[in-house]
C-alpha cells in the first residue's frame, strides 16, 4: 500500500471519527434535550432533591430483604431484577415448562399477598416483559392491590382507589396501547397523601 493510501485513509478514518463519533451524537442530544428535556435526561423523578427513580423505568417496592412491601403497589415483575444495566427477557416461550412453573408460581404468590382468587390475578402480574423494567402496571392488577394497601396504611380503599385513578393513564393518542397504571407516581402519591409507612 502506498503512503499516500495510508494517508488518505487515516484522513478518512479521522474525519468519519469526528463526524459520526462526536458531531452527529451530540447533534442528536442537543435536539433531545430541546424537544424532550426529561426523556433525554432520563425522566427523573426527584422528592425533595433526591432522586427516586425513573417514570420510564420500573422499579421493586421492597424491603432490605426483598419482600414486597404492602403498603405500596407492586410493579410487574422483571427478569432483570430492576436493574436497567440487565434489561432483558427470559426468552421463555409460551409452552416453555420453566415458564409455565414460574407462572403457577407467581400466580399462587400474588393471590396470597393480595388475598384474592388465583384465576382473579391478572396476566401482567404473572409474566414479565421484554425489557423487565416496565413502570406501568394494567388498571387489573392495580385494582387487585387496592384493597392491600389500604389496609396496610389504614386508610378506606376509597381513597386509595382515587388515587389508582389519578395515577391511570388511557391509550395513547386514543388508540394506541391500553390503558395503564403509573407505579411510581402512585407511590409516591400515596406517601404524599397519607405519609410514608
Amino acid at each position: 500500500m502506498s503512503p499516500r493510501v495510508l494517508l488518505a485513509a487515516v484522513r478518512a478514518l479521522l474525519v468519519a471519527t469526528v463526524v459520526l463519533g462526536l458531531a452527529y451524537p451530540l447533534l442528536v442530544t442537543g435536539i433531545a434535550q430541546l424537544v424532550a428535556p426529561g426523556r433525554a435526561g432520563g425522566s427523573l423523578v426527584t422528592v425533595d432533591g433526591e432522586i427516586v427513580g425513573s417514570a420510564l423505568v420500573g422499579q421493586a417496592a421492597t424491603d432490605a430483604d426483598g419482600d414486597p412491601l404492602p403498603q405500596y403497589f407492586q410493579a410487574r415483575p422483571s427478569v432483570s431484577g430492576y436493574d436497567g444495566a440487565a434489561s432483558g427477557g427470559s426468552n421463555l416461550g409460551p409452552n416453555a415448562p420453566e415458564l409455565v412453573a414460574l407462572v403457577r408460581e407467581r400466580r399462587a404468590a400474588v393471590a396470597a399477598f393480595e388475598g384474592a382468587d388465583p384465576a382473579d390475578v391478572p396476566p401482567d402480574a404473572l409474566t414479565a416483559s421484554a425489557s423487565g423494567l416496565d413502570p406501568d402496571i394494567s388498571p387489573a392488577y392495580a385494582a387487585i392491590q387496592v384493597r392491600r394497601v389500604a389496609e396496610a396504611r389504614g386508610v378506606p380503599a376509597e381513597e386509595v382507589q382515587a388515587l389508582v385513578d389519578d395515577a391511570t393513564a388511557g391509550r395513547d393518542l386514543g388508540f394506541i396501547g391500553a390503558p395503564h397504571v403509573r407505579v411510581l407516581p402512585l407511590n409516591l402519591a400515596l406517601d404524599r397523601k397519607f405519609g410514608r409507612v
